[in-house]
């Protein structure tokens, strides 16, 4: 596969990466479907990890990777340097989700815990004996009702969601790179010199 079509097929693939992700990041604002005050809303959400880092920030060189890997003026080493650029771009806002996603499941939500105040009852948790993998400390958050489950759900896909991004930018990083040096694709060079 010659490196424009490989920038072309990695495009395609994180237009729903991104997309998903700015969704999943827009769910944990409204925990079980619930419209909460601002001060109620795990305060890790507001990092904007799934909008901004595995959404815009990977839709820009999604964009620029179409464009790279098609037959336009953007198909050429100068296009190939820049998708390089703004994959690195994209792998920053992958990584970004990644780790606020890991945050956010390493610290848990933030809940009533039945005596009508919002706190973080999982935040000075050790590893060993964390809330993810001690189910029976979940009866702890009265309010909003499901809020860990919740919180589990969207942060374990955000996390994946960058981690895939940020290996997908990396792959374009190495194949922009190559499209550079050696060219968009060998094959239609070869065609068009025998064709002469």
């Amino acid at each position: 596969m010659c490196t424009g079509k490989c920038s072309k097929c990695i495009g395609i693939t994180l237009f729903p990466l991104a997309a998903c992700a700015i969704v999943c990041n827009i769910l944990l604002y409204f925990p079980n479907g619930q419209v909460l005050q601002l001060s109620e809303i795990t305060d890790l959400v507001w990092f904007f990890h799934g909008i901004l880092g595995a959404g815009i920030l990977v839709i820009l060189p999604a964009f620029m990777m179409l464009g790279a890997g098609g037959a336009g003026c953007c198909a050429n080493r100068c296009g190939m340097l820049l998708s390089v650029v703004l994959a690195v771009l994209g792998f920053a806002g992958g990584a970004y989700c990644v780790v606020i996603s890991s945050l956010g499941l390493i610290g848990g939500p933030l809940c009533d815990t039945g005596d009508g105040e919002y706190l973080y009852p999982f935040r000075n948790d050790t590893l060993e004996g964390n809330y993810l993998f001690n189910q029976t400390t979940w009866s702890i958050c009265k309010e909003p009702e499901n809020i860990i489950l919740w919180n589990i759900i969207l942060f374990s896909i955000l996390l994946a969601i960058g981690a895939i991004e940020a290996i997908l930018c990396f792959i374009q990083v190495i194949n922009g790179l190559a499209g550079f040096i050696c060219g968009t694709c060998m094959r239609k060079r070869k065609m068009n010199i025998s064709g002469m």
